[in-house]
């Protein structure tokens, strides 16, 4: 069964406000207001430039597999 990912999530208490998100997004699927909120629909499946410039790694994405969805535990986010 293939992997796919499924959304991003921005994690509110590694989030430092500074929304370098925003403008590395070609697609404009980060809100540009606080609380950043993002809009899945309009997404590209295999872009990361979002994630590669989040300085404090606030943002991850959720897979899925099949019917279940793969959110990682807190152990393994980046430090």
């Amino acid at each position: 069964m293939m992997l796919k990912r499924d959304h991003l999530v921005r994690h509110p208490d590694r989030c430092t406000h500074n929304a370098v998100c925003i403008p590395v997004c070609p697609t404009g699927a980060w809100l540009s207001t606080p609380p950043y909120k993002f809009d899945s629909s309009r997404c590209i499946e295999t872009c990361r430039l979002c994630l590669d410039a989040c300085p404090s790694q606030a943002i991850y994405a959720v897979f899925r597999k099949g019917e279940k969805l793969l959110e990682p535990t807190k152990g393994e986010q980046k430090k």
